[in-house]
């Protein structure tokens, strides 16, 4: 037997998994994001790390005997700093942290950016580590220099259950890894002035994941035996890749989650023809992922279903209440506080709805943020270069309408992943293949065809998307400006 866990932004789950794959129980529990001024958005690390123990003993409890193997992944980005013994130094900046805005409009004009994304593949957002780390150095140089560790949620976990300092290929990957060689680029480090706080890093454990038997101390807190070795990675992105079986050169997955990652598997870490993504080195010496994770995904949803007094159970039928089109209304889903990451980096970016009027309904306002998040997902996928299959799983996912309209507005077919917990799933089975087995798990799916009905008038739409995107880019180049 087998845990999976997968540490979420706002939630953390475990899942017990049986020998041949099949879902044992599942508990999960959340966990809290603080915002502060300047756009900083953090987490308590210690919190985190609780969260974690809890979950995994839950499930060890009700499973019908110890795990083998306990697997992580998890969110990726932000900075998590920690001392020599593993102990938080300051609050997790997150990966939806703007603190570093000002940092990245910065590297921007004067070039870094894209010095940094020739060598790395990767463009820089506010809630980059990169960003973070040149901002603390600014700003708290005195916490770094307490600090021993800068690595990502997963790493911080694994440290504290192992006792081991590493970090796995792809939450290593962006955006200090040098893609060819797969490990801490030299010039990515003197580009950000970082190369000062280079001994922050820890080291990179390729081509599979960190593993290494938990404490005797973390033992007793899960309730497993002393010895349970613990698998680090792949973080959620590329576990959930796995997890849906999107593993060949041209095939993508969408994730309908917090946020909307678009990504697409690729045999080539070349430069692509777009100042946005992320370039993640998978466990296979041959693959990369190519993905474009917007921002906000499912919150967008969550913030408007609240804001108009409608449950997420109302969804289908507020979507069949407005036509397509929204009766006119339109949205641009940038609802982040730190901007736009992908297929365009924009620190600037806000969300919008345009075309209200007095006749305007929640109906149409939901469907035209849905209708806006598929139209922001087509354009990451343009950006990524998606050729081949196309899966699709998240919570967002397990609505068939807006599931059906993902796949109108794509023109494509979508691939629906019926594995509850692709991340957890794929988790454990990246940590089985990299010691050497092959455990031959399903991925079942089922496939949810575009209406042909719809086809030109989301042609239209998604043309008429990217006229706005343009003009509104406009206007956040001149607020950039004037934040210069």
């Amino acid at each position: 037997m087998y845990i999976g866990v997968d540490i979420g932004t706002t939630l953390t789950k475990a899942v017990g998994y049986g020998d041949d794959g099949a879902e044992l129980c599942v508990h999960s529990v959340p966990t809290q994001l603080s915002h502060g001024d300047g756009g900083r958005v953090e987490q308590d690390a210690d919190a985190v790390v609780s969260s974690v123990t809890s979950v995994i003993r839950a499930v060890a409890d009700e499973l019908p005997g110890p795990p083998e193997l306990v697997a992580l992944t998890g969110q990726g980005d932000g900075c998590w700093l920690s001392d020599a013994d593993g102990a938080p130094v300051r609050p997790a900046a997150s990966w939806l942290d703007g603190r570093a805005a000002d940092v990245v409009r910065r590297w921007d004009r004067d070039g870094t950016a894209d010095a940094v994304l020739a060598r790395n593949g990767g463009m820089i957002f506010p809630g980059a580590s990169a960003a973070i780390l040149a901002a603390l150095d600014r700003d708290e140089p005195g916490v770094l220099d307490r600090a021993a560790t800068a690595t990502h949620c997963v790493g911080t976990v694994f440290r504290r259950l192992t006792g081991v300092r590493a970090v796995d290929l792809s939450d290593a990957s962006y955006p200090f890894l040098d893609p060819r060689t797969r490990d801490w680029s030299d010039d990515v480090l003197r580009l950000t002035g970082l190369e000062h706080r280079r001994e922050l890093l820890p080291p990179v454990v390729g081509p599979g994941g960190p593993a290494a038997e938990l404490t005797e101390g973390a033992a007793g807190a899960l309730g497993l035996p002393s010895g349970t070795t613990v698998s680090a990675g792949p973080y959620d992105l590329l576990a959930s890749a796995r997890g849906s079986g999107t593993v060949a050169p041209g095939d993508g997955l969408l994730i309908v989650g917090t946020t909307l990652a678009c990504q697409v598997v690729t045999a080539d870490p070349g430069p692509i023809p777009h100042r946005a993504g992320l370039l993640l080195a998978t466990w296979q010496p041959d693959r990369w992922v190519r993905a474009m994770p917007a921002m906000v995904g499912t919150a967008s949803l969550d913030w408007l279903l609240q804001l108009v007094g409608a449950p997420v159970s109302a969804l289908a039928g507020l979507l069949a209440e407005s036509p397509p089109g929204a009766r006119g209304v339109t949205v641009l889903p940038y609802w982040s506080a730190s901007g736009e990451r992908a297929p365009f980096v924009e620190a600037s970016a806000r969300g919008r709805f345009d075309g209200l009027h007095l006749a305007t309904s929640r109906a149409d306002l939901v469907r035209a943020l849905c209708e806006g998040l598929a139209y922001a997902a087509r354009h990451c996928f343009d950006a990524a270069g998606l050729t081949g299959r196309l899966a699709v799983c998240g919570g967002g996912a397990q609505s068939a309408a807006w599931t059906q309209l993902f796949a109108d507005v794509l023109g494509r077919p979508l691939d629906v992943v019926d594995v509850p917990q692709a991340g957890a799933y794929g988790a454990v089975l990246s940590a089985l293949e990299a010691r050497g087995e092959t455990p031959g798990w399903p991925v079942p799916a089922h496939t949810v065809e575009p209406s042909t009905t719809h086809r030109a008038h989301y042609d239209d739409g998604f043309a008429a998307y990217l006229d706005r995107v343009a003009a509104a880019r406009e206007t956040w180049s001149h607020a950039s400006e004037g934040n210069a």
